[in-house]
This record gives structure tokens, C-alpha cells and sequence, in this order.
């Protein structure tokens, strides 16, 4: 999480460890090296720490939480949301404080952009991020697993291209060896987020090898495959992923009509200006997916609830990064996470390689061969969208939040309870306030304090429900919406989504917004490109590379 955020308007927001929140104002050359924040509505009521601990317990109270239904979003989902969100925020710039910078590169490297630069840095030609590449200046680095003997011989062997690169060597902590070299080591910090990212890495070399058949080769091939896995990325993000978490009438009449309420053009701004982030967003709207987390996952042959593993919990899903883990099996509380050099190993095992057939519904794409065999796990769903998170949230890893080697209260391991927390802190508007702004019905309140079958609120004083009523935190409101209309971000969080996916979009530089009539050419047609088509297209269609350990005998 954030320490600080610069808002546009404002000045730099701190947050010290006491809880206070302050606001100085930057010099000028801070302001342009900031990642640039903005406010969508007003300035909200902070929440008092009795009512935001209530609120957190409610929501991680560890009751039964209904998968998603009519329809059910693959669990893959979960976690492309997470990588998007890396996206977004993902700051360029950031080695280069110290140095001149062209403004234009400093702007764009540190604004809201779907470009994947947490995937491509600032290319292969920079002298910092060309680390990220391989010899040929074109491609990306892949990573190879470390053989472990449980449970067989077809786990006992290395698998190139099965794990994030990583720094390696023999220098520095064994935490120091293990850190991927990718742009943003964020998406390390749980195995689902960085293997969709290695999916990536294979989409793009993938596209290299096809573009490369054309004649191309160089900075010239690197630049036409970049742009072709952008718009495909952009493309998928547009029509797959932002139909299943938000109402689709709200996501086509942002991208048909245009936005309404953020940067809109004509209103003291123009596309052309880079993009800000709305903390409304940041900090509230598009943390909607800690909700859809669940509590474990059918993760492959191995690691499944008739495997010889057992199911795959979150916390093991944590264990076995490099950002937030050790790769150490033996680790079992979030203690032993904190510890950094524990663990004899520097990669990913090769038992815990993804089964991309458990993550997304490859039926979709008429590849009924590509459906994990029911009686050996099966695949997963997310959880509903609602005022609910699984218990594992309650004890994150330090290393999730930059915690490692600091003190901190134990409530602060509650991720319900830090979402709370920095919204209070930055005094973000209150669901009331922005359904007012967009000219939403409001919820009511027995919709806030009763829901629909989601966190139930006790230990309120009625001035305190009084307050939650009328002043309700803005995350805990979208939760409360998506409650009410089944899963699906309605009028206030799902509109705050899709004009920032809209606004995002519109200031890439390589931009289908600003492309209306271009149309994908790596999937089945010129109207369709979904992340399975991703996934078929990186893995070459192969269900050994989709599920490299296969089945168990007799599947």
C-alpha cells in the first residue's frame, strides 16, 4: 500500500504510523515525479476506529460466502483484476528520480494507462529495465521451476518458462535472490498474479514469434508486437472482464456515449492531458475484488481437495512468491512469511505450477477438452461480490503491505480493516456523496445495515448506525450495491470502474479508445479476443503447457 499520494489540487497526503494524515504542499520538480491522484466527488467524514473495527469483523467474520452465480466468473478473474490494478499504477519512473527526464515521458510514465507497462517497463532499450529482456532485445525473460521430489517423479524435474524470472546469483539475502525481474515486483506478491503475469510474458513472445514471420526483427518487431498485445489486452479487458464484474448497460454506455463524470473533454480538460487516478477508485471502487477472493483453490494435480497436497489455501498461495513468501512448504503462520531468508529454495517448485483449466471456463472457446476432470478438484468460481471476505484477509502477510521488519497492531493484518482505514484517513467521499454526484438512487437504509445476505453489523451504537447510514465508507457502499444487485457493480462503484477503465484507456499512447475500428486478429474472430483466447494463444493451444503436470492417472 501506498504511503503517500500526491493529489492533483491538493498536495501530498502522508500517512504515519500513528494513524494522522497530513497534507504538505510539493516542491514543483515532486509534483511532476509524483503519480498523479485526483478527487472524483468531495471530501467525506473520517469513520471512527470503533466503527471501522466493527465493520472489519463483520466483513471477515468467517461465514459461509455464495460463490458467483447467473453466471459464475472464473476464479482467473480475481487476480487479472489484481494485475490491471498493478497496471494502472504502475509508476516508470520511479528509478529515475534524480535524473532528467523528458516531461512528456515523465507525465505518461507516471499516469493511469492499460499499456502493460508493468509488463514492459520502459522497454528493452532502457539501460535499467533491459534487464527485463532477453539477449535478443525483443522477447522477455521467462523462468525455470525447481525440481521437488513430492509427490512423484513428474514433479522431481525443472519446467523452463513455468516461473517469473527471478535475480538468482549468489549475492545479497536469500529474499534478494528470489525477487522477479519484472517491472513491477507487486505482481509477485501471490502465485495466481504471477503466473497471469508469466501468461503474459508467453503472450507477448508468442506474438513476437508470429510477427517475426512477417519479416520484422528488432525495435521494429518489439514495438509492432507490443502494440498488438496492448490492443488485444485493452480489447479483452473492454468486452471479458469488465461485463462480468460490472452491469453491462453501464459498461456500454461509458464506451458508446462517453464518460460523465471523470475528466470529462471539454471540461477544463483535454484528452490529450495525461490521466489521473481518482482515489475513489484506488482506495475504494476497484478494491471490490478482495471480495471475490476465496479461502482456498483446486490448483492442480498436486494441490487439490483429493490431491496428494490437499487444496491449495490463500496462505499457501502467498507462500510460494518471492515478494510475499519464502518457496519454504514448512511455512504455516504469516510469521513465517515475515522471515525472509527462510526456506532453501530461490523459484517457484515445479508442484506448484498453475492449472490454467482451473482459472478459467475454457468451454467458452469450444474446448470441451480443456475441462479439468470434476472428480479430481475441478475448477473454481469466485466468490460474490458482496460486504464479505474469506477469514484467510484477516492475517495477511507483511510482505503483502510492506510490512516486513516493522511493527504493527494486529488488527492491521485485517485487510477488510486497512481498506477502511486509509479511505478514513484520506477522507474519501462517502457512498452517499457520489451516488448525490452521479445522480444515483441511494441505497437505503436497511440495504446498509441488513444487506442482502452479506456481512451482518453488530456491536453499533444507534448514533453509530445512525452515522453509517447516512455517511457510509464508500467501499463498504459499493459492496453493499453489488450486494443488492447480485454480484455486479451497479450505479455508483460500477460506474466510478468503467469511466476509469474509459479515461485509462483513452490516454495510452497505443489506445483502442482512440482506435475505434480496429478489431482483434488473434482470436477466433474480428469481434472476440477473451482471456481464454489469451491463454490459448500463449500456450499455443497445447493442454500440456496450459496444465504442464497433467492429470492424475485414471482422470
Amino acid at each position: 500500500m501506498r504511503d503517500s499520494f500526491f493529489v492533483v489540487g491538493e498536495g501530498v497526503l502522508e500517512f504515519g504510523d500513528n494513524g494522522e494524515a497530513t497534507t504538505r504542499q510539493p516542491s514543483t520538480a515532486e509534483e511532476l515525479r509524483r503519480f498523479r491522484f485526483s478527487r472524483l466527488g468531495p471530501k467525506g467524514p473520517r469513520t471512527d476506529e470503533e466503527t471501522r473495527v466493527a465493520l472489519a469483523t463483520a466483513i471477515t467474520a468467517n461465514v459461509p460466502q455464495p460463490d458467483s452465480a447467473d453466471p459464475a466468473v472464473p476464479a482467473g478473474f480475481t487476480y487479472l483484476g489484481q494485475f490491471v490494478d498493478h497496471d494502472l499504477t504502475m509508476d516508470r519512473t520511479e528509478s529515475q528520480l534524480g535524473q532528467d527526464v523528458n516531461l512528456d515521458e515523465l507525465l505518461q510514465g507516471r499516469s493511469p494507462a492499460l499499456d502493460l507497462d508493468s509488463v514492459y517497463g520502459r522497454g528493452p532499450r532502457d539501460k535499467d529495465d533491459q534487464v527485463f529482456y532477453a539477449e535478443d532485445g525483443v522477447k522477455l525473460k521467462v523462468g525455470t521451476t525447481t525440481p521437488v521430489p513430492f509427490p512423484d517423479e513428474g514433479t522431481n524435474v525443472p519446467f523452463e518458462g513455468f516461473d517469473l524470472p527471478r535475480r538468482g546469483g549468489t549475492a545479497g539475502t536469500a529474499a534478494d535472490r528470489r525477487l522477479p525481474l519484472i517491472p513491477d515486483a507487486r505482481n509477485d506478491e501471490n502465485l495466481v498474479v504471477a503466473q497471469t503475469h508469466l501468461a503474459f510474458i508467453r503472450f507477448h513472445n508468442r506474438v513476437v514469434d508470429e510477427l517475426a514471420l512477417t519479416g520484422l526483427s528488432g525495435e521494429r518487431l518489439f514495438r509492432a508486437a507490443k502494440e498488438l498485445v496492448v490492443r488485444h489486452y485493452q480489447w479483452l479487458l473492454r468486452t471479458d472482464h469488465l461485463p462480468r464484474i460490472v452491469d453491462p448497460a453501464i459498461v456500454d454506455d461509458v464506451f458508446t456515449n462517453g464518460r460523465k463524470f471523470f475528466e470529462v473533454p471539454g471540461r477544463h480538460y483535454s484528452r490529450d492531458n495525461s490521466p489521473t487516478m481518482p482515489v475513489e477508485f484506488s482506495v475504494a471502487s476497484y478494491r471490490f475484488g478482495h471480495s471475490q477472493v476465496r479461502g482456498a483453490y483446486q490448483w492442480n494435480r498436486v494441490f487439490n481437495s483429493t490431491g496428494p497436497g490437499g487444496i491449495a489455501t490463500l496462505f499457501a498461495l502467498f507462500t510460494f512468491t518471492g515478494v510475499s513468501g519464502n518457496f519454504d512448504p514448512s511455512s504455516g503462520t504469516p510469521a513465517d512469511l515475515d522471515d525472509v531468508d527462510r526456506g532453501p529454495l530461490f523459484t517457484l517448485p515445479s508442484n506448484w505450477i498453475a492449472d490454467f483449466r482451473r482459472l478459467y471456463d475454457f468451454t467458452e472457446a469450444d474446448r470441451e477438452d480443456l475441462v479439468p476432470p470434476a472428480r479430481f478438484g475441478g475448477g473454481n468460481v469466485t466468490k460474490r461480490i458482496d460486504t464479505l471476505l474469506v477469514d484467510p484477509l484477516t492475517q495477511l502477510p507483511a510482505g503483502t503491505f510492506g510490512g516486513r521488519g516493522t511493527q504493527f497492531r494486529e488488527i492491521e493484518r485485517n485487510l477488510a480493516f486497512r481498506n477502511l482505514t486509509r479511505a478514513s484517513m484520506m477522507e474519501l467521499a462517502t457512498g452517499q456523496q457520489i451516488a448525490e454526484l452521479f445522480g444515483a438512487e441511494p441505497l437505503t437504509a436497511e440495504q446498509i445495515l441488513v444487506g442482502n445476505g452479506g456481512a451482518v453489523v453488530e456491536g453499533l451504537s444507534e448514533e453509530q448506525k445512525a452515522q453509517l447510514v447516512a455517511n457510509t465508507p464508500l467501499w463498504f457502499y459499493i459492496l453493499r450495491e453489488a450486494e443488492a444487485g447480485g454480484g455486479l457493480m451497479g450505479p455508483v462503484g460500477g460506474r466510478i470502474i468503467a469511466e476509469v477503465f474509459h479515461r485509462a484507456m483513452e490516454g495510452s499512447r497505443i489506445s483502442i479508445v482512440r482506435s475505434p475500428y480496429w478489431r482483434p486478429t488473434l482470436g477466433p474472430d474480428s469481434s472476440t479476443f477473451r482471456m481464454v483466447d489469451l491463454l490459448l494463444f500463449a500456450f499455443e493451444g497445447k493442454a500440456d503447457l496450459l496444465n504442464p503436470l497433467g492429470d492424475p492417472a485414471g482422470a
